[in-house]
């Protein structure tokens, strides 16, 4: 067996406070071996990112390694004064962040950064870097990369964006990759080609890889050894195949069984309650309150006909000259009362389009869409309101859909407030109540959201949903950013919410085992179009359009998680 070209040793990382010393890492060992890709899994607050850090020379002061060590081909690196660490990092340990706008600087082409870093690390001249730079664009194959080395990092995708990020990592031949969260927010599609990707520079660059993730599909597919942390601290690390298949931690097994599967429809996601922290969410008491769901007299409560949607591409003061890009192109579905309906597809298919037409946000340049019988397309400003006020939307990112300069109780309130639904003396117990119901604290309302973690901010999005009572919820993306536990405590809810209150979902996703089991009839889209329709299981066991079987065929294979827990809860 080869010799380690990472070792972290009994790392600790302390952060002084006000209120006395943390510690959101401890003791924590594991080795890296070349062409070696090592997940490290765990809930939002476990230590996965914070380790990276602090191998990369990344903790941001007051935070330092206080014991252990992070040795690198043979070299102690944690004791490194910051130009040292400064040298080494992008040069031998490079990193790969979830986001990749915050590793690109807008101001500057592509090219433009690719040559900078080339030149600083390995001191080539312009002229080769610029060679080396277009056959990195190329190596992480992107397309027309001599036309793509002069553009903007706006003019990329998300998927395309991460490629770059990875180009860039890999401009001085590093020897470790820290990719944290690399494929997050990437739709199936682009997130198995920067899987393969990352695959494949590990096997042909001998490259050792740290990659830091909540998705077990990730796991499964893609690495070689897990390392599972909880709380700051590692509770179980093996093989892929041992972690995931035979775990011995009852933490482990607690993650694993809330992982959703593609092949078998739960009732409810069993949730991580190892240390007692699982949260309950009130959901007969908030039904108590809750007005009856008004049915609509077809049985079908939203029927779109047609739908399409042009942006403009290239303008021009000349209207013949204006070029226009067709997001959305004849789409046409239905979703009956209470129904679950969901939209799948790849980045830039018109799945969020879609969601915002129908919720009035976005003008529709052709076709309808009708509410209960009436045509949203036509309604005047009354009419848009009263629309709204029975329709809600949740968004993939909680924290930017709340105002961070508000107050948790007046975030719940405005819709309450703009579509005058109560008396005054009644707003601010009704506010509350909500907050309770969704299994926040008592104090909740007086706080802001950067003071809630990302399932509780979600959690905040979905009380300030039901505050108008909503006959309707737009779900896009709502458990994407979510770690797995978290995502299964979402999902949960908005399952409870569907049952008890009777409410009818457009539910949009990337992430197919999430789809496979809150959907009751699911949508492909790809290119603007929609391509096939189907009950779930239908489309799931036998899908009829050839990019609906590919989709699926991308899907990561799930087969190797053990099943005792779900077995045990009797939910399998």
């Amino acid at each position: 067996m080869s010799e380690p070209v990472l070792s972290i040793r009994n790392v600790t990382v302390d952060i002084p406070t006000r209120h006395g010393l943390f510690q959101p890492v401890r003791n924590v060992s594991y080795d890296i071996r070349p062409g070696e890709i090592r997940g490290v899994v765990g809930e939002s607050g476990a230590g996965k990112s914070m380790t990276g850090n602090a191998v990369i020379g990344l903790l941001d002061p007051p935070a330092r390694i206080s014991e252990g060590e992070v040795w690198l081909n043979g070299r102690r690196i944690d004791d490194l004064d910051a130009e040292e660490k400064r040298a080494i990092r992008g040069k031998e340990i490079a990193m790969i962040f979830q986001d990749p706008l915050t590793s690109l600087n807008p101001l500057f082409t592509v090219g433009e950064q690719l040559v900078e870093t080339i030149q600083l690390h390995l001191g080539l001249s312009a002229a080769d870097a610029k060679k080396r730079a277009i056959e990195l664009l190329d190596r992480v194959r992107i397309p027309n990369p001599e036309e793509r080395f002069d553009q903007y990092p706006h003019q990329f995708s998300g998927g395309m964006r991460q490629r770059v990020v990875i180009a860039l990592a890999l401009c001085s031949e590093p020897s470790v990759i820290v990719a944290d969260e690399p494929t997050t927010a990437l739709d199936v599609s682009i997130q198995a080609q920067v899987l393969d990707l990352i695959k494949e520079l590990a096997r042909e660059r001998q490259v050792g890889v740290i990659l830091v993730t909540h998705d077990m599909g990730v796991i499964a597919d893609t690495t070689d050894q897990v390392t599972v942390m909880y709380s700051g601290e590692v509770v179980e690390q093996g093989t892929t195949g041992q972690i995931l298949g035979a775990p011995s931690h009852e933490y482990t097994k607690s993650l694993i069984a809330a992982v959703p599967r593609p092949q078998v429809k739960l009732k409810r996601f069993p949730q991580v309650s190892y240390g007692g922290r699982e949260t309950t969410f009130k959901i007969e008491d908030l039904a108590r309150n809750w007005t009856a769901t008004q049915k609509s007299e077809s049985g079908t409560l939203l029927k779109v006909d047609g739908l399409t949607k042009k942006f403009l591409s290239k303008g021009s003061l000349i209207p013949s000259r204006r070029e226009y890009f067709t997001a959305v192109d004849n789409v046409s579905f239905d979703i009956k009362d209470g129904e679950v309906f969901g939209v799948v597809g790849e980045s830039g298919s018109g799945k969020s389009t879609v969601a915002r037409m129908i919720a009035t946000l976005y003008d529709v340049d052709g076709g309808s869409a009708s509410f209960d019988g009436q045509d949203i397309t036509k309604l005047d400003k009354e009419g848009v309101s009263a629309y709204r006020r029975q329709i809600q939307m949740i968004f993939q990112d909680p924290y930017s859909s709340l105002n961070p300069r508000m107050k948790v109780g007046d975030i719940v309130t405005e819709p309450l407030l703009h579509h005058r639904l109560l008396p005054s003396g009644e707003v601010k117990p009704r506010v509350r109540e909500l907050l309770d119901r969704v299994g926040l604290a008592s104090d909740a309302h007086n706080k802001y959201p950067h003071e809630f973690s990302g399932g509780q901010r979600q959690r905040i999005s979905i009380a300030r949903a039901l505050a108008t009572q909503p006959r309707f919820l737009i779900c896009d993306e709502p458990t994407s950013a979510l770690d797995v536990s978290i995502q299964a405590q979402i999902l949960n809810i908005l399952k409870d919410l569907q049952e008890h209150l009777g409410l009818t979902m457009l539910f949009i996703s990337h992430d197919l085992p999430v789809v496979r089991q809150m959907c009751d009839r699911v949508g492909v889209m790809r290119h603007g179009k929609l391509v096939e329709v189907a009950e779930t299981s239908e489309l799931f066991e036998a899908p009829k359009d050839p990019y609906t079987r590919e989709l699926l065929s991308l899907m990561p294979k799930l087969e190797a998680l053990s099943d005792e827990e779900l077995k045990a809860q009797n939910l399998a």
